[in-house]
């Protein structure tokens, strides 16, 4: 048999493998939108000629998320009047990640024309504001320090969590106490999160995780998920179901679509195989009739 049998075999089979569909899941950093809240006052409703100003703050973020998760700044927009807006990215993704998070979210008209928004996807975040000059030198000397509740998402309750959860939630405030802003653990079965807005100080984050955590306790009590989004901070944290075998804690029905998914991955590799090998004799039947007739 030459080289061209071999290389023939080869390519087929490359490109077989090529279009099989990847088990690695694809990040969603990028397109799923958590929240968005968009003020009902718009540039067109205003004494502003254009969204020149926005237009500006929006090119000067996108261009520092290239370099910085995050980064706050002001745009004038007369003597009296500015733009204040600021971007973070979460800080366990790449800077090409933040960047792409970023322009894709500033890319979207998803709050049009308002005056003021605060947009969060999965991997990043933008707020901006129009205010009056002196708006802002009174809200910068003491702000309030009840946060604001953006956004909650509780999953499915499941009661025997509960004391799994007051043990996780303790190593989440004691580990971002202890942090820059950042916090991410695997504790048994769950995986915690929690991220501070860029500019705040350990006590201030220790108290904004403190309250999200209690909103989670109250309001997403022994949930197998949750998100909780303050102002200033944000927590999550997902329960990851017993594989078989493995003794602990597990959520009704898991075992079931576990085993479905493995019935699947079965079927397809099995699948795979078989044309594979198909292909295999088919190219080798043809190839040695071509030998006989030869």
């Amino acid at each position: 048999m030459d080289v061209s049998y071999f290389t023939t075999i080869f390519f087929i089979t490359f490109t077989f493998l090529l279009f099989l569909p990847s088990s690695k899941p694809i990040s969603n950093y990028n397109t799923l939108l958590v929240y968005k809240t968009c003020s009902t006052q718009t540039f067109n409703h205003q004494s502003y000629s254009s969204q020149t100003p926005l237009n500006s703050l929006f090119q000067q973020l996108i261009a520092q998320s290239s370099q910085y998760k995050f980064f706050k700044t002001n745009e004038a927009i007369n003597n009296d009047t500015f733009i204040s807006g600021f971007f973070q990215c979460r800080h366990d993704i790449t800077i090409q990640d933040c960047f792409t998070c970023v322009t894709t979210l500033l890319s979207n008209t998803l709050c049009s024309d308002s005056t003021s928004a605060r947009v969060q996807l999965q991997g990043c975040y933008v707020q901006y504001k129009t205010e009056q000059q002196q708006q802002f030198q009174e809200t910068t000397i003491p702000e309030s320090k009840n946060n604001i509740i953006f956004h909650k998402d509780c999953g499915v309750p499941f009661v025997e969590l509960k004391e799994l959860m007051d043990e996780a939630f303790m190593r989440l405030e004691n580990g971002i106490i202890n942090s820059d802003g950042f916090c991410t653990m695997n504790y048994k079965r769950v995986k915690l999160m929690a991220q501070c807005e860029g500019d705040l100080n350990r006590c201030e984050c220790s108290e904004c995780v403190g309250d999200a955590v209690e909103v989670a306790k109250e309001e997403c009590d022994s949930s197998v998920s949750a998100q909780i989004y303050f102002d200033k901070c944000f927590i999550s944290y997902e329960y990851m179901p017993k594989s078989n075998g493995d003794a602990g804690y597990s959520v009704p029905g898991e075992s079931r679509n576990s085993n479905t998914q493995k019935l699947i991955a079965i079927i397809v590799g099995g699948a795979a195989a078989l044309l594979l090998g198909l292909i295999f004799v088919s190219l080798l039947n043809s190839r040695l009739k071509k030998d006989d007739y030869e």
